[in-house]
């Protein structure tokens, strides 16, 4: 028994050692990230639009930082505080004072471990409002992303500048196809558009991955705003955050399109519907960025036609099968009044969404279901 009880005591011993040593030895953190940026004012209505304008929650695939600030702000001495990953280091220093009227100003994030460094571009933009009572959504404008395994694209904002404001689920679908070629992906650029390069959107399988998970296809789309690749798997209808801030009130939207259904229409556990054809989606949503207590609001898959937040929805209720360019229009109907201030202040925001599938939300569609769109206008109210 004593031989028994010493073996249980020298036992313990050793395994609490064990422990102990694992958790002293743990190796130092590799993360090298900024997950939040903030500014700190007096007055933030003097710089800033909206309260909630001085934080901005970083994805993981974020490099640049822009704070949108009234044109007359002064932003020659500011000083940016970072939320970083656990042990890292920041240089310049978090809350340090730097200019940014020359333009950005880099800043180098290391890692615990001092094994890892990246670099962010802070930057604060003066915003200038929309003078044009049209706004030009073209698809000239891509690259692949920076692992070359998608397109991305980005709009012309009326200085000349470029914007990455289109998203698509292309992120979503390299975790279930990840040797996918680009041209293979849902949403690929069409070099022979009606008028240059226009998008191609097309429903694609996912695979054996896909039948794991019971998310067996991939629309196509493109939609004005951000793709967030971390919830694409646990919360999908989360990873679409649909809209960009808008300061004009929209009237119509035109555009061209190509449309042509798959064969075999399938539910969401891949029965074949044969008394179902696929249809596309086209439609905008303009709607109020902050509720009200002043939060700032996003739309995702699962209200972003529903959501009490929205003015004026725009729908192209039937998209008609058709391998000839077509045009479209479509009216914005208004469900409420637009607040003017507000939307001089930044107030609004504008989702134009595409998809191959209208319910590709739910997994349900026809594989090889395409949409071809070019040449969109967003017509708004001139401004006096």
């Amino acid at each position: 028994m004593k031989h028994i009880i010493l073996r249980i005591t020298v036992c313990g011993i050793l395994c609490s050692s064990l422990f102990s040593s694992c958790f002293k030895d743990e190796a130092p953190n590799a993360e090298c990230d900024i997950t939040q940026a903030y500014v700190h004012v007096d007055n933030p209505g003097d710089m800033f639009f909206n309260n909630s304008d001085t934080l901005i929650n970083l994805m993981s695939a974020d490099s640049v930082i822009t704070f949108n600030v009234k044109k007359n702000a002064d932003i020659s001495a500011l000083a940016p505080i970072f939320s970083l990953t656990e042990g890292a280091t920041i240089t310049p220093a978090s809350g340090s004072v730097q200019d940014f009227s020359n333009g950005g100003v880099t800043y180098t994030v290391t890692s615990e471990d001092k094994a890892w460094k990246r670099t962010y571009t802070v930057c604060f933009n003066h915003v200038v409002r929309t003078v044009s009572d049209t706004t030009c959504l073209d698809f000239e404008h891509f690259s692949l992303n920076a692992g070359k395994n998608y397109y991305v694209w980005q709009r012309v904002m009326d200085d000349g500048s470029l914007k990455s404001d289109w998203a698509s689920g292309n992120g979503g679908f390299i975790l279930s196809m990840n040797s996918a070629k680009p041209e293979e992906y849902p949403t690929i650029p069409l070099k022979e558009g009606f008028d240059g390069k226009a998008v191609q959107l097309t429903t694609r399988s996912t695979g054996a991955f896909g039948v794991w998970a019971n998310k067996r296809i991939a629309a196509g789309n493109l939609f004005l705003g951000t793709f967030v690749v971390d919830s694409a798997l646990q919360s999908p209808m989360k990873a679409t955050n649909f809209g960009v801030v808008y300061d004009s009130k929209p009237i119509k939207m035109t555009g061209y399109y190509k449309y042509a259904p798959g064969k075999n229409y399938q539910d969401r556990k891949g029965n074949i519907l044969k008394n179902m054809t696929d249809s596309a989606a086209v439609y905008a949503v303009f709607y109020r960025n902050h509720d009200a207590d002043g939060n700032p609001v996003t739309l995702y898959g699962n209200n972003v036609k529903t959501s009490d937040q929205i003015v004026a929805l725009a729908e192209l209720e039937y998209v008609a099968p058709v391998d000839e360019w077509t045009p479209f229009e479509i009216t914005f109907k208004y469900s409420g009044d637009v607040d003017m201030e507000l939307l001089e202040n930044r107030g609004y925001n504008l989702a134009i969404v595409f998809s191959s599938s209208k319910d590709g939300d739910l997994f349900c569609g026809a594989i090889g279901s395409t949409l071809c769109i070019d040449k969109v206008r967003v017509i708004s109210t001139k401004e006096n």
